[in-house]
């Protein structure tokens, strides 16, 4: 199973009208792919404006619900003209982004040569634990949806597959992943475009496969940041 990364509306992401890009290269190429996804239904609605207005009646529950902890309603671009991103750093780009961070934190460790079960890894564990004060918060929390409004919190709630997942901020999202970079490589622009286009072949270096899934996910958090949209993982 692997990992890709959306940027987009819900509306078309619950609509499936968006391609990873194995689909894309799979399309143009003319190769033949199919993507079978956990618990996928085959009566599951995919009629846009039906999607789309239950996108709007979930946000606007959730944005009831936490109006004591934003400073603004919850809102970000469903419409038919939203745009849409989407890269593959897969788990070991992913989750080598988390262990770098938590490292970071935690320098009387010493990195693994690669990622290896990196969920049980000691300064993952360290940097999550519920008494630790981790300076990424929505990076390392177990987010898997980042939302495009500004705050710094994190919590647990159900998307609208009905599955509880956590969700972050993608402003606050971006402003981390910018302060591991300062903190870290201080790679600028053109660098990250040079890791993002060498990639990581599995099993490469901790290090090789960080940098490949900080530029694609420093990237897909400033596209969300930038056009309002939703930020996904997708597996």
């Amino acid at each position: 199973m692997g990992l890709d990364i959306y940027v987009g509306s819900l509306t078309r992401y619950y609509a499936r009208d968006w391609e990873t890009v194995i689909q894309q290269y799979a399309r143009e190429t003319g190769t033949p792919f199919e993507i079978i996804r956990p618990n996928q239904s085959e009566n599951a609605v995919t009629e846009t404006e039906t999607i789309r207005a239950t996108v709007l009646e979930w946000r606007s529950s959730l944005s009831e619900g936490l109006k004591d902890h934003l400073s603004q309603p919850l809102d970000w671009d469903e419409s038919d003209n939203a745009p849409y991103f989407t890269d593959k750093p897969d788990w070991d780009g992913y989750s080598s982004v988390l262990l770098w961070a938590a490292y970071l934190e935690h320098p009387d460790l010493t990195k693994p040569e690669r990622v290896d079960n990196w969920t049980n890894d000691e300064a993952y564990s360290r940097s999550t634990a519920e008494d630790f004060k981790t300076t990424f918060p929505t990076l390392l929390r177990d987010t898997e949806i980042w939302l495009p409004v500004d705050f710094t919190f994190t919590f647990v709630a159900r998307d609208l597959g009905d599955n509880t997942v956590g969700f972050g901020s993608a402003v606050s999202l971006l402003r981390e992943l910018d302060d591991l970079n300062v903190q870290t490589w201080n790679a600028e622009t053109a660098t990250l475009a040079n890791w993002r286009c060498e990639g990581a072949e599995k099993n490469s270096p901790l290090e090789v496969c960080a940098r490949f899934g900080f530029a694609i996910m420093r990237d897909m958090a400033a596209s969300a940041v930038k056009h309002k949209l939703v930020m996904k993982l997708d597996y």
